[in-house]
């Protein structure tokens, strides 16, 4: 009887959770696993910090004492020098910036950079990045699907694809839009040969985030009845004419922006968030480039809280170009720097101070580096043998520093790392074995890392 009585209990909880989509093994949505983990989790979500652009190596976290030594002179008569995006080559250029060592990591960093300084001690610093790609959108589309070829899936939407999502009410891959779109556009953050249900969903860092949240009908009995008509319409479609991803998604994303309607006001409400953090974030900057990246940082944060598997930050305007100084470097990358170095060392600090970045992993990237060498007076062209990328929190071993480029910032010399093996690596830590997670299409089966990656077991703690 006593067993009996078990087992009916047990069926009654289970009964009940295959109602809520993140547990029901009969529900095709986004919130089911495609595979799962296949070993010890260390980070439960990702937040992407895109540097757009792509930011100088050796004017942030690569310091090169030579390029002083050698300010103004030919650089062709100092090392080989690549075929550039733009070929218009000028001299060795030194940092304008100076660098210190920080932390007791002794990490150097520049005064680009003031208040991510004083965080680097959670830092695990790339210093040895290569890319295949010297121009924006293939870099773009590399540094995001693992393939320098439109339409691939996004590495958020892979991670969506394998793992699900935690959270019923809003989307598993958000991409949070300061102002810039990447060149390559949304497919940057597309699905690809995925469901369509894994795409990212765009978000403003302001108002409510997203269009039509509210609902225009007089009461919610009204709008369900409505979404229960559609659902009856698409099921007499499915069929008629069998299973297909653009129905079953579109009958996911109509229940998903039902849900959103509360959600998504709460998760975007600042109002709420204490003083102190408003002004830590910056907030209450002067500078609006700084206010705009303080609130995606912030919201970012929120999501994280509600489950969101896999966020993206975009970068603001700053009036000028985005990371991408082929002129005016100093201004240009100063700007950039304003914009987001306050907010980024708040929202690691804040994730700290929560007990969140042990299991949160935050990665700082742009799709390239910069040339050690002037393009033009004062610029520097794009740079793809050896730039610098950052890991913090999830699972990374911190105040480290790994690979390193030649004495110019030029060329990865030592530790090369490959942008699959940093999806590889990202992979890992959230307990995706990367050759496991494929997806059957055009005949074979796809992985994020396409036949290759190596995880960075040297950084990982």
């Amino acid at each position: 009887m006593l067993t009996q009585c078990a087992g009916g209990f047990g069926a009654l909880a289970l009964s009940a959770l295959q109602r809520q989509p993140a547990f029901a093994a009969q529900d095709s949505s986004a919130s089911r696993a495609g595979h799962g983990p296949h070993h010890q989790v260390r980070a439960k979500n990702v937040i992407f910090l895109y540097m757009d652009g792509g930011p100088s190596q050796i004017d942030t976290f690569d310091p090169k004492p030579l390029l002083t030594k050698f300010d103004g002179k030919d650089p062709s008569k100092l090392f080989d020098v690549e075929p550039t995006q733009f070929n218009n080559n000028g001299n060795v250029l030194a940092s304008p910036w100076k660098f210190h060592s920080y932390g007791k990591s002794g990490i150097p960093v520049s005064d680009l950079f003031p208040n991510i300084a004083k965080c680097v001690d959670e830092l695990a610093v790339i210093r040895s990045m290569v890319s295949e790609f010297p121009e924006h959108s293939f870099a773009n589309y590399f540094l995001h699907t693992g393939s320098g070829l439109q339409g691939r899936p996004s590495m958020g939407a892979w991670v969506n694809y394998g793992l699900g999502s935690e959270c019923e009410n809003l989307p598993g891959f958000v991409v949070i839009n300061g102002g810039l779109i990447p060149p390559g556009g949304l497919d940057c953050f597309g699905s690809g040969f995925l469901p369509a249900s894994y795409q990212g969903s765009i978000f403003k860092p302001s108002g409510s985030g997203v269009a039509n949240i509210s609902p225009t009908e007089p009461n919610g009995q009204q709008q369900r009845s409505k979404l229960d008509l559609i659902r009856q319409l698409d099921d007499i479609a499915v069929e008629r004419d069998g299973e297909h991803d653009s129905i079953d998604s579109a009958i996911r994303n109509y229940e998903l922006a039902y849900a959103m309607q509360m959600a998504v006001p709460q998760v975007m409400s600042l109002a709420d968030e204490p003083a102190h953090l408003q002004r830590m974030y910056g907030m209450e900057s002067k500078y609006e480039p700084t206010r705009i990246y303080a609130a995606q940082c912030m919201i970012a944060r929120r999501m994280i809280e509600q489950g969101v598997r896999f966020i993206e930050l975009t970068c603001p305007q700053v009036g000028g170009d985005r990371w991408d100084q082929h002129s005016n470097l100093k201004q240009g990358h100063e700007n950039n720097a304003q914009a987001v170095d306050q907010p980024i060392a708040a929202l690691l600090q804040d994730l700290r101070a929560r007990g969140m970045l042990d299991d949160t992993l935050v990665v700082w990237a742009g799709e390239f580096g910069r040339t050690p060498f002037a393009q033009g007076a004062n610029g520097r062209d794009h740079n793809p043998f050896g730039f610098t990328v950052w890991m913090a929190g999830g699972g990374v071993k911190p105040g480290t520093v790994y690979g390193a480029t030649d004495e110019w910032g030029y060329k990865a010399i030592e530790n090369r790392v490959e942008i699959h093996d940093l999806h590889a690596t990202m992979l890992h830590l959230m307990g995706v074995d990367h050759t496991r997670s494929t997806f059957r299409f055009g005949g074979r089966d796809m992985r994020l890392t396409d036949v290759k990656g190596n995880v960075i077991h040297d950084v990982i703690s």
